[in-house]
């Protein structure tokens, strides 16, 4: 049995492996449904974006989910972590200005077990 710093360190391991493969499901299935990915795990001291992608005009920020359920992977996304996604959001559109004409949207990806990923559009 794991206990104490041994443990937590196997968990956020363990945590950081599944958000890794779960992103990397998300963006497969957005460029086939035509996206670009611009970014993976952006992180600045506002926040973190799993995932920045572009179809035409449209610049998604997109936030990936993987849970059990569709009920649980809508309930983790909270208001206090749409803010931080917001203004992460905000600093990635001053450091690339070439986007700030884009139409703009918060995205969810869902991933949940033996199902396609769940794209759910202006979802955060």
């Amino acid at each position: 049995m794991r206990t104490g710093k041994r443990a937590a360190k196997g968990d956020r391991q363990r945590r950081y492996r599944s958000g890794f493969w779960g992103e990397a499901i998300a963006a497969a299935f957005l460029m086939l449904k035509g996206y670009r990915i611009l970014a993976r795990r952006y992180s600045c001291g506002s926040g973190e974006i799993d995932l920045i992608a572009v179809r035409g005009k449209r610049l998604a920020f997109i936030e990936v989910k993987r849970r059990a359920s569709l009920e649980a992977a809508h309930a983790s996304i909270g208001a206090e972590q749409a803010q931080r996604i917001t203004n992460a959001a905000d600093i990635w559109l001053a450091r690339n200005a070439r986007y700030q004409t884009y139409s703009i949207a918060f995205d969810a990806v869902f991933i949940l077990p033996r199902q396609w990923p769940v794209h759910v559009e202006n979802g955060v």
